[in-house]
């Protein structure tokens, strides 16, 4: 089946970003109202859980921050109670999604849907229609910094790019599947758009990257480093001309290392599973907001707002491009500081600075005469929730051979879940190379937070740390 696609409304909203791409602040801040006002009325009349939250109220003149505060898991757990088309159950998304076929076509015809990681407890599920895939697809297209201007101006659809897409590609997460709904929107860009899953071994991936030969490759930044680690040492020979990364903090030793081994240019970005695109860098590399569809809260313990130029306990998102799916002042979890002042690019887009994931990559014992065998955290995550379906888990290495494997649930069915998980990760594990790993489980630990504020899922324990754990 082709993937959720409507041209004429991807041309009007495509008309629509371009303008507001260079808008004043006064004219994003109506646009913003406009939106908001749009997508409070949609949910009070087709969502049977916003129309009781939003009963009494006027969408036109209703206060964001006046509205309660939403949570993953009691969405999740009210989703039909939630989205706005009846015909959308959690049974059927849950149907679709176990089939690996599915990945990028659309579901009754009409939608694309992807999960999130567990990353914050059990995987949700988020559904878009035509009208917020093409606001998606706009802002990718045209708020994506240009890195190499001229030869875009040369080749202006990219005929001559090669992209690969690095990252876990057998599940139905938001960038597999933009990456796949793409292919079948334009099936010639097929051959020249090719994901590559890091779930395999490191030679492999490098191989297959060589022979892909790839002008551009889109990663996270844990694995851009691991990368150009590789190429530094003369395992990889693939020269990209640039590097889009996201999904993780990028930090500026992390961006300068793989710029400088690739010799080429690097793009940060931020998005989620609950909105695709929500900043990209300017020139200057400062993350701007698409403030003109989105809305993002920082917030203290208490649910107070945060003042501009300080970082809050976590983030609200308002999501205005899906009105099927209504995020109205969602808790994502991040922990994003709104700047202060206009940035000197010119642009009136808010400019904000993301503190993402910092986990770590395991570099563990490989066998006899072998290299040391790297794995970049988010596979860890993808294996342990997709294949043993442990959520709520952190990974500490405390040596080259030693894992310890914790949770916070207790008793038998924790345990079992443990045993699980550590079959699952000792033979993904050995299939990378690593030798004597010794996993220990644990159940009812406290976790590790990084500076995000979210729970480091993968880290390497200090050593003067090991001797007490």
């Amino acid at each position: 089946m082709a993937p959720t696609f409507d041209p004429w409304r991807a041309y009007v909203v495509a008309a629509e970003v371009s303008m507001a791409t260079q808008a004043s602040a006064d004219s994003l801040g109506v646009l913003r109202a406009q939106r908001l006002a749009a997508l409070l009325a949609s949910a009070a009349a087709h969502s049977p859980r916003y129309r009781h939250v939003l009963k009494g109220c006027d969408p036109a003149t209703v206060r964001l921050e006046d509205l309660p505060v939403s949570h993953k898991a009691e969405l999740m757990g009210d989703f039909e109670g939630w989205v706005t088309d009846p015909t959308l159950t959690l049974h059927g998304l849950r149907r679709f999604i176990a089939d690996p076929a599915n990945i990028g076509a659309d579901f009754l015809g009409r939608y694309t849907v992807w999960e999130s990681s567990g990353s914050t407890g059990e995987p949700a599920i988020f559904v878009q229609d035509a009208k917020a895939m093409a606001v998606y697809d706009a802002l990718e297209a045209l708020r994506r910094p240009q890195l190499r201007p001229l030869e875009r101006l040369l080749d202006p659809w990219s005929l001559n790019e090669r992209i690969a897409f690095v990252g876990a590609i057998e599940g139905h997460f938001a960038s597999t599947v933009s990456v796949e709904r793409l292919g079948r929107l334009q099936p010639g860009l097929s051959q020249r758009l090719h994901g590559i899953s890091f779930l395999q071994p490191l030679d492999r991936l490098c191989a297959e990257l060589d022979a892909f030969a790839p002008t551009v490759v889109a990663t996270y930044p844990s694995a851009a480093v691991l990368l150009a680690e590789e190429r530094q040492a003369g395992r990889l020979r693939a020269a990209p001309r640039e590097i889009w990364a996201g999904g993780e903090t990028l930090s500026s030793a992390s961006r300068a290392f793989v710029r400088r081994v690739f010799a080429c240019p690097v793009a940060n970005s931020y998005g989620a599973s609950e909105f695709l695109s929500l900043a990209f860098e300017c020139p200057l590399g400062v993350l701007h907001l698409n403030s003109d569809w989105a809305i993002l809260e920082s917030i203290d313990a208490h649910g107070r707002s945060v003042q501009p130029g300080h970082s809050g306990a976590t983030t609200l998102l308002t999501n205005l491009a899906n009105h099927l799916q209504p995020l109205i002042r969602y808790d994502l979890g991040d922990r994003v500081t709104l700047l202060e002042g206009a940035c000197k690019c010119g642009s009136h887009l808010p400019a904000i600075e993301v503190l993402g994931r910092d986990d770590d990559t395991l570099r563990l014992a490989g066998a006899c005469g072998m290299p040391t065998v790297k794995v970049v955290p988010l596979a860890i995550s993808t294996v342990l929730e997709e294949e043993a379906g442990l959520f709520d888990f952190q990974l500490v290495q405390q040596g080259p051979h030693d894992l310890l494997l914790k949770t916070r649930g207790t008793g038998e069915r924790a345990a079992q879940s443990l045993r699980k998980a550590r079959a699952v990760l000792t033979e993904f594990l050995e299939g990378q190379g690593a030798q004597g790993i010794h996993i220990h489980c644990r159940g009812g630990q406290s976790a590790h937070y990084g500076r995000s504020g979210k729970i480091r899922r993968v880290i390497l324990q200090p050593d003067g740390a090991r001797a007490a754990s």
